[in-house]
């Protein structure tokens, strides 16, 4: 009897085989291979939901019950002729009904997951205040349009900054050019970006394209765009369409490397889906109204996301065109015409070269904006925007185009020197010549209204400038020091790359939270280390000018210049990224015998009248910070020659191979490895590296408390160090300045 339960599955099988009628197995052989295979896998998802999968070898009670459990396919196949394909086919468009309505589509799920990722620095800055009642009454009669008005509101932008109350009316009513000069942090980007969107709106109601606009205001927020779906999703670069990023993986290569964070405006996608979408007679004759002109690829991104933001209820497109991303992909996004293009220089004229159509016709601009303006006109920078404002104000000059003209040091004038003056052909610059050398080259042809709001030391009053005085060698003790003491939102600025990288491997051995930037960072990485740096409460960004100009991080604490910068107006733009928008922060200089001169030209271009005060460091912790750092740098040293020794080592070996040739001891970093040697010197490396953990783990800064009361262990107990060192950086200077007037006091009453 066993055997023939055991064997009841096989005999069953075969009988339901050789059972079968003759039409069926004809019908079986009609119906294609893959349609049987989908139904099998369908009848396996049905019954694979909490149940375990039945073994092929089941007893003839097991298959009955399993039969009762599961849908009759098998019945079905019974059925013969055409009634069972229509039932089969009834049975599937049930199923994927019953799909639709209890799962959502996955494209409707992606925004969600997009939006975490495509949060950046500036989302942080828009959102400070969004989401309460705002009285919007400070804005009348700044003649700002309705829907701007109402994103204002939705912002939280409750009243203008002085350059916002001073540059909207002359721009937006009298139609004038704006050359604005105010400090860091002011407001300046919405100054200009306001009357580009009131420009781009008139011109829609002059040529009849308002009215197409408005009805789908009114209508609601469902039209679609010309582009269709799937056509859209590759022209963005595996983005959502709410212009967040599309989930997968952010290290692909390709088209998805680039998909990461900010690069959602780096490709140009749509506005977040709340926008309303241009209809399709606009979108085919939109011609390029605004153009923005900014010397750095993250100040794009950021001018593009504050544009967005006051722009998301007129249906006006803008994109950006910066180096670091393929060109093939800025082509297909300027196909969508979009009215404002946000670009850097470079990136742009290399376009316009390449004949590209939308930017081919140049005379219907309305709005040419130059941001950072001083930076861009210089000499020696920027040779593309010379070609360009060439054009712009010889073959395709615009009368009507408004030209805006916006930088914190636009009228800071630096002297030349007293052997440059006494020269025959040498000009003695003043503000108003400076001013009209620029008018100049931009093409102002028109008189200009000027805005300056900056003072005369140009960096704003919220901000506590002190200094360093030490030797070349201590920079980085000073430096540690600083970041251990007073942790925080801290920028590093340093002159050159090769000095931001070399700190970088030497902080990160002494385990300081921070991170890279600089101009041979890929782009994704760049922004992507923004991105982290404003959302760390406590982290150091070491970076060069690249990011000195323009960036709005939020609730950056300290400014630390490594070197100090070669000119006054990189000082004034460094000090600028802390203290806005009317917060406190600190700004130090490391001055170094080298960095002196320098020194004494910013000290007297800013026209300081007191001398800036010595940050106060407490000498006792000084022994620990150089002990760690001087292990740091061994460290640091060994590994870099070590791996610069191995990769051109294996490079010249792979040469000598191909070539068939015999390499010399000479020709070889460190001549030919030695087992041995290799071995001591990698422990000689651990032991360091395990002495620099043991010495990490000890705190620098000891507690002060003294006692001679004794405990049952001999030790007296304290509480964290931590908790109690919690003075800020700007609290310290401001003690500081106490004791010194305390001094002072009594000898003045002597």
């Amino acid at each position: 009897m066993k055997l023939k339960r055991g064997s009841t599955g096989e005999e069953n099988a075969k009988g339901r085989k050789s059972s079968r009628r003759p039409g069926e197995e004809e019908e079986h052989s009609t119906i294609p291979k893959k349609k049987r295979k989908k139904e099998k896998n369908l009848e396996q998802e049905v019954r694979s939901g909490d149940e375990p999968k039945v073994k092929e070898l089941v007893t003839t009670e097991q298959e009955a019950e399993c039969k009762e459990a599961t849908p009759s396919f098998e019945q079905d196949e019974r059925v013969e002729g055409d009634t069972t394909i229509l039932k089969r086919k009834a049975k599937k468009k049930r199923k994927r009904e019953l799909k639709k309505k209890t799962c959502p589509p996955q494209d409707v799920a992606e925004p969600a997951k997009a939006s975490k990722k495509a949060k950046n620095w500036t989302a942080e800055v828009l959102s400070l205040s969004s989401g309460q009642e705002v009285d919007m009454s400070a804005w009348k009669g700044l003649f700002v349009p309705k829907p701007v008005l109402q994103a204002l509101s939705e912002l939280g932008f409750s009243a203008p900054t002085p350059i916002q109350a001073l540059a909207l009316p002359s721009a937006i009513r009298d139609g004038m050019d704006i050359l604005g000069a105010a400090e860091t942090g002011s407001g300046k980007t919405l100054a200009f970006a306001i009357p580009m969107i009131h420009s781009i709106l008139q011109w829609r109601k002059s040529t009849g394209l308002a009215s197409g606009r408005d009805s789908q205001l009114d209508e609601g927020e469902d039209g679609e765009d010309e582009v269709p779906k799937q056509e859209e999703s590759v022209d963005t670069g595996g983005l959502s369409p709410d212009g967040g990023e599309a989930s997968g993986d952010d290290d692909g290569d390709g088209d998805k490397s680039l998909a990461a964070g900010n690069l959602k405006v780096l490709e140009g996608a749509e506005r977040d889906l709340g926008s309303p979408k241009p209809n399709a007679a606009a979108h085919r004759n939109n011609p390029l109204l605004g153009l923005v002109l900014t010397p750095t690829r993250e100040l794009a991104v950021q001018v593009k996301h504050h544009i967005d933001a006051v722009n998301r209820f007129t249906g006006i497109k803008a994109t950006i065109l910066v180096g670091g991303m393929a060109s093939q992909k800025q082509q297909r996004v300027l196909k969508r015409k979009p009215e404002i293009v946000i670009a850097t220089p470079g990136r742009l004229w290399e376009l316009i070269q390449e004949k590209q159509p939308h930017l081919s016709n140049l005379r219907q601009l309305r709005c040419l904006v130059i941001d950072e303006a001083d930076r861009m006109v210089e000499r020696g920078h920027f040779e593309e925007l010379s070609q360009l404002l060439e054009m712009l104000s010889d073959s395709q000059y615009n009368p009507k185009r408004q030209t805006f003209v916006f930088s914190a040091t636009l009228t800071l004038i630096h002297q030349a020197p007293t052997r440059v003056l006494h020269k025959k052909r040498a000009v003695k610059i003043d503000k108003k010549t400076k001013l009209e050398m620029l008018m100049e080259k931009v093409g102002i042809k028109g008189k200009p209204k000027v805005i300056d709001l900056t003072r005369k030391e140009a960096t704003v009053e919220t901000l506590t400038e002190t200094r360093i005085h030490c030797d070349t060698e201590e920079k980085d003790y000073y430096l540690y020091y600083f970041l251990l003491q007073y942790p925080g939102r801290t920028m590093v600025f340093a002159n050159s790359i090769d000095c931001i990288k070399r700190l970088t491997a030497l902080l990160t051995i002494l385990d300081c939270n921070l991170l890279p930037l600089h101009a041979n960072m890929h782009q994704k990485q760049r922004l992507k280390n923004l991105e982290r740096f404003a959302e760390r409460n406590s982290c150091a960004l070491l970076t060069t000018d690249v990011a000195a100009r323009g960036l709005d991080i939020p609730h950056v604490q300290h400014v630390i210049h490594y070197q100090v910068p070669r000119t006054s107006e990189i000082y004034v733009h460094r000090s600028g990224r802390t203290a806005r928008a009317a917060n406190e922060g600190l700004s130090l200089l490391l001055i170094g015998p080298s960095d002196m001169m320098n020194f004494k030209r910013i000290y007297k271009t800013l026209e300081k009248n007191e001398e800036l005060p010595f940050f106060p460091v407490e000498t006792k912790c000084m022994t620990a910070i150089k002990e760690r750092v001087n292990l740091a740098r061994k460290i640091e040293k060994m590994e870099y020659f070590n791996s610069r020794a191995k990769q051109h080592n294996s490079w010249l070996q792979q040469a000598a191979e191909a070539l068939e040739l015999d390499l010399d001891d000479d020709e070889l970093i460190g001549g030919r490895p030695d087992e041995q040697n290799e071995s001591e010197k990698q422990k000689m490396l651990k032991g360091m590296k395990k002495h620099l953990k043991h010495l990490l783990s000890q705190s620098v800064f000891k507690s002060l408390m003294k006692t001679k009361y004794p405990t049952q262990s001999g030790k007296l107990l304290l509480s964290d160090i931590s908790e109690e060192r919690s003075q800020s950086a700007l609290d310290t200077m401001s003690k500081a300045k106490a004791k010194k007037k305390m001094k002072k006091k009594p000898q003045q009453n002597a």
